[in-house]
């Protein structure tokens, strides 16, 4: 079962969550072009959302709209 993230208004699914050292060198820098690489690299995922200490890889949901149909 996915998880569903709500942030800023938006909905989203989180297809993986990443700590943020696995894209840090040694000097605690974060190389974004592979946080880039992971995002590009699964798929649906299309945004990226940072936390204080994970990476969410996440598809988002686009807004639907309901119209209700007369019989």
């Amino acid at each position: 079962m996915k998880q569903w993230y709500y942030h800023s208004d938006k909905i989203y699914i989180v297809h993986k969550k990443m700590a943020i050292s696995s894209f840090t060198n040694a000097s605690g820098i974060i190389n974004m072009d592979m946080v880039k690489e992971g995002r590009d690299s699964l798929f649906n995922v299309d945004h990226v959302l940072k936390t204080d200490s994970h990476f969410m890889f996440v598809e988002t949901i686009q807004d639907a709209e309901i119209e209700m149909v007369k019989e």
